[in-house]
Order: C-alpha cells, then structure tokens, then sequence
C-alpha cells in the first residue's frame, strides 16, 4: 500500500451491506476514523472503535439534508466521501410501478449529487477524495435495465463534470465500475433472471474495496479517474 489513511474522515453510504460494507471495513483497517450511512448501519459491527453511524434513507432529500449537517456539525471535517449506495429495479416486470424510476432516479443519482454538495466546503477544506461506485451498465446498456442504465449513465456524466471543477482545489474524483458482485443485490437479480446465484464466480466485494483503497492511498502526484473491474470468469 502506498500510503495509510490513519486519521482521516470517510463518509461512507451504503455502508450497511455488500461493496459499501466491504469499503469500510477496508477504510476502517487503514486507520480511517468511518462515517457509516445507511438504513441498517446500526447493526453493523466494526473491529475499529471510530465508527459513527447514522441512519437515513437516501430517498429522502430532508433527511439527506439532515444527516449532511449534523456531519459537518460533528466531525469539523471530511477527508473521503464514497457513493456505495444504489437501488435497481428490472424494467417491464409484473412487479413494476410507475414510481420505479423516480425512486431509482433519486437514490441512484440525486442522492449522491446533494450529498457531494452538501459537502464539498468540508472536502475541500482538507483537499478530499469523492468515489463514486458506479456499475458496468454504465458503459453499455444491458437488456432490460434501461432506467437503471440511465441513472448510472447520469452519475458518471455527474462525476466527470465534478471531477473538472473541483480537481483545480486539490479534490480528487474516482468512478468505479464493477461488474457482477456477490452482494444481496445481486442475489436478488439472479432470482429475477431465474438462474442459479453462484456467487464464488463473481467479484467479491472485498476485490472492489482493495483497489479503491489502493487508489485513495496514491502519493498525490497521482489521480486515478476510472476503475473497470469485472468477474474473472465468465458467462
């Protein structure tokens, strides 16, 4: 590892399952002190003892505003903020409702951009990092998730721009665009295609974790802009 984290604030979302776990598990072994969001953080357990948690539903934009204030608020500061937090729902199934994009929409990209500005003044204060972890619907547009597609395409569009504007204040922006990973979410997909979970031929969320990690601890003469990362093997 080229560096440590010992010390800095990292804000994580969707930090109570999956790649949002993993991260901070990860972030919290560098020594970062974590900032957990998510709707059942409470009941995650971290060996490291500098953990604050709070519950919120990224859906909501008061209760984003809420829970951006009382961070500033609490913890004077803000070193790493990750965007693991995501909603997908198929297209054109029986269970779909007309709310489905509106909701994927908010969670997926409004989310994260009211975040990002809620608390852009306290990452640039401390020359921070922003990670947005993405997904590979991001670079094509699979069959049947065209509103998921959508909003992921709108969150890269977000985070290049981003990137442009803030890298001139020292902030450093990273996408990552994992392919299939063993998470509930992806159990869940499975279900819905009707085929067999066999999540030890897919990405781990840990295999997503070690290389932000890697990335966030780059000397900063250094800024990685995009990670593709995809299961070994292959349908």
């Amino acid at each position: 590892m080229p560096g440590d984290l010992t010390n800095q604030i990292a804000v994580v979302t969707g930090a109570s399952s999956g790649i949002g776990k993993a991260v901070a598990g990860a972030l919290g072994a560098q020594g970062a002190t974590l900032c957990l969001l998510g709707r059942n953080v409470e009941a995650l357990q971290f060996t490291t003892s500098r953990v604050a948690k709070f519950t919120v539903d990224l859906g909501d934009e008061p209760q984003i505003h809420e829970v951006a204030t009382k961070l500033q608020k609490d913890l004077g500061g803000v070193d790493i903020l990750i965007h693991s937090a995501g909603l997908f729902v198929p297209d054109g199934t029986d269970t779909e409702l007309p709310g489905d994009f509106d909701m994927q929409q908010r969670v997926n990209v409004r989310a994260p951009v009211l975040l990002t500005q809620e608390l852009l003044p306290a990452l640039r204060a401390r020359r921070g990092q922003i990670v947005f972890i993405n997904s590979s619907a991001a670079r094509r547009s699979p069959v049947g998730v065209i509103q998921y597609t959508a909003t992921k395409t709108s969150l890269k569009v977000f985070a290049d721009n981003l990137r442009d504007k803030v890298n001139p204040t020292g902030i450093r922006v990273l996408s990552v665009y994992p392919g299939r990973t063993a998470t509930p979410m992806q159990a869940a997909i499975h279900r819905l295609e009707g085929k067999d979970y066999r999540p030890e031929r897919l990405l781990q969320p840990e295999d997503i974790a070690s290389v932000v990690v890697n990335a966030l601890c780059l000397p900063r003469t250094a800024e990685v802009t995009e990670i593709d990362i995809r299961p070994m093997q292959k349908p």
